[in-house]
């Protein structure tokens, strides 16, 4: 029973009897493993300390002196294991009878149905659930705390996106229950606007783990000194070396980020054995300390809760609802690159951007966010670059806002505007106020695109 196992090595691994303590587990949820279980309950009411491994490997091991139980490495949450070991007690629970019910069938079917009932309603039989909650009016004055240690440590509980006037907006993202999705359709600048959130992280010395399934390590690096630095990204991507920027000016840059305490850490699908995991991710999170986690493209994750015939819809929503989680569990903002359907493309010349309805495959992804972003790039009355944030979804703030940007691509630059006059347009539109990313904001209205 695999279940039983990753709970004794879970306790025996941390050393930590309150997994065992806290639901009052017996042995009757070790089938086929109680004498093990005994061993730890008995070692730590004796001595008051779970039994190390050397001693709780010599104790089951055989005449030649190997093991009798094989400890695993387990990264399952303790939520998880107590409600397979309670599903697998009700199954040992309800077998026996299943089968005395099945022989009475044979003879008589009306015997068979009433010993079944007469056993599902006894107490033993009975669903273990654990419920948790809290009860809000009486906990008003945690609250009050809570707000004033917001308000004098916005830093604990949140991070800035270096969007000024969106964390104006939503205060930034929140270092845990905190799923964002960046959406839009294939060359729109997503991924920037993800690694332009993950560079402005680091520029304040957080640690951040990027996972970069199509593009190389080296070009999120390339990416990360165009934003950080403004080295324009062409001439360091192909080594265009001039007069006007040599080889030697980016070197000087190079040495000027030993001043930068922050971390960006890159992995490919390669480093997860092809296979990434909410569970594996959690380990690399605990492994690099990670402060956020971006990763630019959700469909890359495997579905660890994936059954036969589940759909990819079904799927996506699985590993969103487990990120969310993860977010939760780790306290720390968790970003998703997510691609937008056909049905998300507006008007070449339009200022529209996709909606929740245009995520690809799943909505249950917008469904699992806190927060999501739909992004559009366009170019404007004077052939700029302009790139347009929609907030699509959000808890505490005004769903439908735009976040208009001129952005100079090669540059890094994210110049903050008012007001946009699309190509071919004879009429100005009017887009909500925003903000920019290490931007130099534009002063005057003859600025103005």
């Amino acid at each position: 029973m695999l279940v039983s196992v990753q709970i004794l090595s879970k306790v025996i691994e941390s050393q930590d009897f309150s997994l065992i303590e806290d639901n009052a587990l017996t042995d009757e949820y070790f089938p086929g493993y109680e004498n093990e279980f005994n061993f730890i309950v008995e070692h730590y009411a004796k001595y008051g300390n779970v039994p190390d491994k050397l001693t709780f490997l010599s104790h089951f091991s055989d005449a030649q002196g190997n093991p009798t139980i094989e400890l695993v490495e387990v990264s399952e949450s303790d939520e998880y294991l107590i409600e397979k070991a309670r599903e697998l007690r009700l199954y040992t629970k309800l077998v026996p009878s299943i089968q005395k019910a099945a022989s009475l069938l044979k003879d008589d079917s009306n015997a068979a149905v009433e010993y079944l009932m007469s056993q599902l309603t006894t107490e033993e039989l009975q669903p273990s659930y654990e419920f948790h909650d809290e009860e809000i009016v009486s906990s008003v004055h945690d609250r009050v705390q809570l707000s004033r240690d917001v308000q004098n440590h916005a830093d604990e509980w949140f991070i800035p996106t270096g969007f000024d006037e969106i964390d104006a907006d939503t205060n930034g993202l929140q270092r845990g229950d905190e799923f964002g999705v960046i959406f839009a359709r294939t060359n729109m600048g997503k991924s920037w606007v993800l690694e332009a959130i993950a560079t402005h992280s680091v520029e304040i010395g957080l640690t951040v783990g990027y996972f970069s399934p199509e593009m190389a390590t080296t070009s999120i690096g390339y990416r990360f000194d165009t934003l950080h630095g403004h080295m324009p990204n062409k001439e360091i991507s192909f080594g265009r070396f001039d007069d006007n920027f040599s080889i030697d000016t980016y070197a000087e840059y190079a040495n000027s980020l030993s001043d930068i305490s922050g971390r960006m850490y890159v992995t490919k699908p390669k480093d997860f054995a092809r296979k990434v995991t909410v569970s594996k991710l959690r380990n690399w999170i605990k492994s690099r300390k990670l402060d956020m986690l971006c990763i630019d493209g959700i469909t890359y994750l495997t579905d660890e809760r994936y059954n036969r015939g589940d759909s990819k819809t079904v799927s996506l929503t699985n590993i969103s609802e487990d990120l969310m989680s993860l977010s939760e569990e780790m306290r720390i903002p968790i970003l998703v690159v997510v691609q937008s359907n056909r049905g998300g493309i507006s008007e070449k010349d339009s200022t529209d951007t996709p909606e929740l309805e245009n995520i690809r495959d799943s909505d249950g992804i917008a469904f699992n966010a806190s927060k999501v972003f739909s992004v559009k790039q366009m170019r404007d009355s004077n052939e700029n670059t302009v790139l347009i944030i929609a907030l699509k979804k959000v808890r505490i703030g005004e769903v439908g806002k735009e976040y208009t940007y001129q952005w100079d691509i090669n540059k890094g630059e994210f110049i903050y505007k008012e007001h946009i006059t699309p190509k071919h347009s004879d009429t100005p539109k009017k887009a909500v106020t925003v903000s920019k990313h290490t931007a130099k904001k534009v002063e005057s209205e003859e600025d103005e695109f």
